[in-house]
């Protein structure tokens, strides 16, 4: 498989992942906090399957394709890097235990709202990351399904998963949490809050 294929395919297999675990977790803390750790069980039940759907029907999702010209390509690997980067920079400030939701999970890593960094101007760089990466995979691949993922990645994060998880957020922090909304928009930097 060409390294391109390879980064077309596992981006789609891993994307399940954001709605697969984060709408379930965000939407019902409450089940998910007192299941604690077994949490992480569900997305290798619900993602496993899909992933290997993806990775067996890999042929028939890559023969669909848009033959972008190099430039473009080459501003692809420009545009995933800068996700990479973004991502890495809110898992330095989250910690590895908070990029994968453990506090969301369990009393066992004690949680606190970070604001410095990208968070000091977008609440949720983590899923801006995510959209961030797979347009530039989309931009290096020209597959048709990973465009498609990339506009479902910024339309289920913005109407499902951040309002659920920022009502989650509420629900945790309180008043400080509310007062980081009302300063600091959601996803797209330089938009209104909330």
């Amino acid at each position: 498989m060409h390294v391109n294929d390879a980064l077309a395919v596992i981006a789609m297999m891993f994307w399940a992942l954001v709605p697969l675990f984060w709408i379930p977790v965000h939407g019902l803390s409450k089940f998910f906090k007192r299941l604690g750790i077994f949490t992480y069980i569900t997305p290798v039940i619900t993602w496993v399957p899909i992933a290997l759907i993806i990775y067996a029907n890999r042929e028939l999702i890559l023969s669909h394709t848009i033959d972008l010209p190099l430039p473009v390509r080459g501003a692809g690997w420009v545009v995933l890097i800068c996700g990479i980067l973004l991502q890495v920079w809110t898992l330095r400030l989250l910690g590895g235990w908070g990029i994968m939701g453990l506090p969301e999970v369990t009393q066992i890593v004690e949680s606190r709202i970070v604001t410095s960094g990208p968070f000091s101007v977008i609440r949720h760089p983590t899923y801006l990351s995510h959209a961030i990466m797979y347009a530039g995979v989309f931009l290096i691949t020209g597959v048709i399904a990973v465009g498609i993922i990339t506009l479902l990645d910024v339309v289920i994060i913005n109407t499902v998963v951040i309002p659920l998880e920022d009502r989650e957020l509420v629900e945790r922090f309180g008043e400080e949490y509310r007062r980081y909304q009302e300063r600091v928009p959601a996803f797209f930097p330089g938009t209104t809050k909330k």
